[in-house]
């Protein structure tokens, strides 16, 4: 079995033509649905376990709910026009905070539509030049549009709909 890359360990190049905005926006909103459809027939002591003291399947999905205002002040970043974009919180204090296992999954997903749906129609309202606008990313030392934020974003999830795969 292939090992999973460690989100941390990802390279990124950003050099997709602004057309192809609509499409990232496709990928994003199909997020939620995607991981009902992985878990649904998961019971919950696997939806709840660890492995290695790492996050559950739950756990997991709780994360997404948590980076989604990361997103949305990135926006607002975008929308001032800073120079820089606000840092994520790379020790995940929200997401262990927040005691995932303890929750109902059902309000989790509902959750993660709530706030992902917000997301994306902030995207969604963005016109080109938005779209276009740079931005210094200070993880990856390297300039991110909008649109590459949103691929990002993206990317991520697809990270961990493939790490909750794993812990299936």
């Amino acid at each position: 079995m292939v090992e999973i890359t460690k989100w941390i360990d990802r390279k990124f190049e950003f050099n997709y033509p602004v057309g192809v905005f609509p499409w990232i926006l496709e990928r994003l909103r199909g997020t939620p649905a995607r991981i009902e459809e992985i878990i649904k027939d998961i019971p919950p002591d696997i939806l709840t376990g660890k492995s290695d003291n790492k996050w559950s399947i739950q756990e997991n999905i709780g994360h997404l709910i948590k980076v989604e205002e990361l997103h949305d002040g990135r926006i607002d970043d975008y929308l001032a026009g800073n120079d820089t974009l606000r840092p994520a919180d790379m020790e995940n204090r929200r997401t262990h905070k927040a005691d995932y296992n303890a929750q109902n999954i059902a309000e989790i997903l509902k959750m993660f539509r709530s706030v992902r749906n917000h997301f994306t129609m902030r995207l969604q309202q963005q016109d080109e030049t938005i779209v276009g606008r740079s931005s210094f990313h200070p993880r990856l030392h390297k300039p991110m549009r909008l649109i590459d934020m949103a691929y990002f974003a993206a990317e991520h999830d697809d990270y961990h709909l493939a790490v909750i795969r794993r812990l299936m």
